[in-house]
């Protein structure tokens, strides 16, 4: 070190700070567990319709394989409609994994990274995409080996529902609802600021802060001036209760759930529709890709059924079919037609 080097300034030293990518870890930590958004995943909404699809998974008829158990179905249900897929390690049981990453090649999985959670701590296992049953739904043609959860796919309206609710909560906990303001008589300012204190968070009390002291006509306050009024905030004019209904159905209908199954006045023949529409529209499609994913990584035909034991079906409408066919048999064996022809035209209408 010379004596020039007194003079010379030392060269600033730079750190790279890690607490931005820490902190979308922690976010995409808390993303995995309550869903894509973590805004609407938390209304009674959503979660409605996550335990419909929770509840039909879990009745679901497996035959091929005794590893998709009535809990790992009800668990590949509720992933499937937070996360949009659902991944298992294949051992001598499925076991689910909360985290992966994966690698493709003509952009179909060949090897995973997963990580398992544990009571003290999670492991991590790499595995071939052989090993991994990989369920996705929602998928989009520049990612096919990413899932999308049915509320990323309305983000939209799931952030209205979730601003609706915020915005309702924050009104019934910090408005003034039930309070009025009456005519107070004139006193000193002291004792009207100390009485104006003593109104806050007081909800549903009256307000007695207003004066009523009349000194241009130099008489007493009309009588009138006495009617007390009501600082409760008018919601209706908003609009919001419509909003929030319409929120409300719109992302029901994103989980393939009708609207009127919510609605007060919904009666048995709407529920029982309602029922069979998200099974056979919503549930059984899903199903038919688990069933699919299973027997190609399982090496057993599996077939999953959630029509059956739900019992979404149009009991009605079969009772009136199989009526239907007992008076056409009676009809043709009165009309002396072979039984032969009968079934034929039967096995066209896919009667039989």
């Amino acid at each position: 070190m010379g004596i020039f080097d007194w003079f010379r300034r030392s060269p600033v030293e730079q750190r790279s700070a890690m607490s931005g990518f820490t902190a979308e870890l922690m976010a995409a930590r808390e993303s995995y567990i309550s869903g894509r958004r973590g805004i609407a995943e938390l209304t009674a909404t959503a979660q409605s319709c996550i335990s419909l699809w929770e509840g039909a998974f879990a009745l679901a008829e497996v035959d091929g394989t005794n590893l998709l158990d009535k809990r790992t179905l009800a668990l590949t249900a509720r992933s499937v409609a937070l996360r949009g897929e659902a991944v298992f390690l294949i051992r001598d049981k499925l076991i689910p994994c909360s985290d992966w990453d994966l690698s493709t090649r003509d952009g179909i999985p060949k090897a995973y990274r997963l990580s398992i959670s544990e009571a003290g701590g999670g492991t991590t296992q790499t595995a071939l995409a052989g090993e991994v049953v990989h369920l996705r739904i929602g998928v989009d043609p520049a990612a096919p080996w990413l899932g999308t959860a049915p509320l990323r796919r309305a983000s939209l309206t799931a952030g209205l529902l979730n601003a609706l609710e915020s915005a309702l909560a924050e009104v019934y906990e910090n408005a003034p609802l039930g309070s009025q303001i009456v005519p107070y008589p004139e006193g000193p300012e002291t004792d009207m600021t100390t009485l104006g204190r003593s109104f806050r968070g007081q909800r549903g009390r009256v307000l007695l802060r207003e004066s009523v002291n009349v000194s241009a006509a130099g008489g007493p306050a009309p009588a009138v001036d006495w009617k007390p009024a009501n600082v409760t905030p008018d919601i209706e004019k908003s609009m919001s209760v419509e909003s929030l209904a319409a929120a409300r159905d719109a992302i029901a209908g994103a989980f393939g759930v009708l609207p009127g199954l919510f609605n007060a006045a919904t009666t048995g023949p709407l529920v029982r529709e309602a029922q069979r529409h998200l099974a056979q529209w919503t549930l059984q499609p899903i199903a038919a890709l688990l069933a699919q994913e299973a027997s190609e990584k399982l090496g057993a035909a599996v077939d999953i059924d959630v029509m059956a034991p739900t019992q979404a079906f149009d009991a009605g409408g079969s009772a009136r079919a199989l009526a239907t066919i007992v008076q056409a048999y009676a009809q043709a064996k009165e009309a002396g037609l072979a039984p032969t022809v009968v079934d034929a035209a039967l096995a066209r209408l896919d009667w039989k």
